[in-house]
């Protein structure tokens, strides 16, 4: 009996030891980050600026302008997953440049050659100033600003779509929120308690007033696509879109499919889309 509660005592303790691991340590399992940007728009044929901009709370960010085909194309802010930097986005800068936009992506603070450390509130923020750059320094019309989160950035762009109003948004491989798919991957934990990083898509999406469009795969491995039928129950008029592959090659899986459906739901949200 006693070995047994020895032995139980040690279970105890090493879980307790475990959970607090976890969270004392969750933010390098929501963040990823890398610093070294390994290759710029150039090296796919694409024109493009660095810009610097400043978050309200005085977090210098970095990001890239690509130009559009036309001076009046519509803009897509690209607000990227919780890994890498914008370096690793230069397949997506393709395909946006092929629907014929302009696009702004920003490295999240602590990513790339943005300053400070991420966090939620602070991610929110950087797509706050990437918004203001777009519509008050380069003078783009709310209505002309598409907002395009993959992944992690599908949580930041709903909640901007919430503040702002743009001309469209998209939201590709989704989550409900944080807490829903941390309890899906680490089930033994009580990863509700733990977790300081809410990201309730769920809550934003509802109230988002912008045509959406849920992008997203069946075969996702991250993320279910369960986690994009829930989103739509609460937003009935979003469309969705089926992706092919997995969470993080989906939208190359898919091919032409994936370029035809973004253009057709812009298209139908009033964005006039010219050939780059």
């Amino acid at each position: 009996m006693v070995n047994l509660f020895k032995i139980l005592l040690l279970l105890g303790l090493g879980y307790a030891l475990v959970v607090g691991l976890m969270f004392v340590t969750q933010d390098r399992l929501v963040y990823m980050p890398s610093s070294t940007i390994s290759g710029t728009p150039e090296r796919v044929g694409l024109d493009y600026e660095d810009v610097h901009l400043t978050a309200e709370d005085g977090v210098r960010l970095h990001g890239w302008f690509l130009p559009g085909p036309n001076d009046d194309s519509p803009v897509l802010l690209f607000l990227h997953g919780n890994a890498g930097n914008i370096g690793h986005r230069l397949h997506s800068l393709q395909q946006f440049h092929e629907l014929g936009m302009a696009v702004l992506i920003i490295d999240y603070r602590g990513y790339g050659r943005s300053a400070g450390r991420p966090d939620e509130q602070g991610t929110y923020a950087d797509a706050r100033a990437a918004w203001r750059y777009l519509v008050e320094e380069r003078a783009f019309p709310s209505e002309a600003v598409v907002l395009f989160g993959r992944s992690l950035g599908a949580a930041v762009a709903a909640d901007l779509a919430t503040e702002v109003q743009p001309g469209a948004v998209i939201l590709e491989s989704a989550f409900t929120s944080a807490a829903d798919l941390g309890a899906r991957h680490y089930p033994w934990l009580p990863v509700r308690a733990l977790l300081r990083h809410q990201y309730d898509a769920l809550d934003r999406v509802e109230r988002i007033k912008a045509p959406i469009l849920l992008a997203h795969s069946r075969e996702d491995e991250i993320v279910p696509f369960s986690h994009t039928e829930r989103l739509q129950a609460v937003a009935p008029d979003a469309r969705v879109l089926e992706m092919q592959g997995g969470h993080n090659d989906g939208f190359l899986a898919t091919g032409e499919a994936y370029i035809e459906g973004l253009r057709t739901f812009l298209q139908e949200a009033g964005l006039s889309l010219a050939s780059p």
